[in-house]
């Protein structure tokens, strides 16, 4: 029986980060601290949950709220996606705070940038 694809949804918190998910009707539902705390805390809650396989951090998929992402991923300068994307950077920074609710096609077009910029670096090389 191949295992299923584990779905979790990540938001990030006062005090760290909660992700929950509903998978066969159990309810999985952990917290941490920190993001790394997060899944490994996940990957013991999924395991205790469906004991007749062994789940790694590479079953589960996160789902995150834009905080949670951008808080996560430092990394990403939502000032220079947002001028990426042609979006208003403080309507991005809105969206990331929460004041604001990005639409499903706003969620989308921040989606996609965030992903061509992963495969343009999942593709860059340097010279040696």
């Amino acid at each position: 029986m191949k295992k299923k694809k584990i779905h979790l949804e990540v938001v990030k918190e006062n005090t760290g980060y909660s992700a929950t998910g509903t998978i066969e009707n159990n309810f999985i539902a952990t917290e941490a601290e920190s993001f790394t705390d997060l899944q490994k805390n996940a990957v013991e809650a999924i395991n205790l949950a469906f004991d007749s396989e062994e789940y790694t951090l590479n079953d589960i998929q996160f789902a995150y709220d834009l905080k949670s992402f951008f808080d996560f991923y430092k990394v990403i300068n939502a000032k220079a996606l947002s001028e990426r994307i042609g979006m208003n950077q403080s309507l991005m920074a809105q969206y990331i705070k929460g004041s604001k609710k990005p639409s499903t096609s706003q969620l989308k077009r921040i989606l996609h940038g965030v992903q061509q910029i992963g495969r343009e670096l999942s593709e860059a090389r340097f010279l040696m």
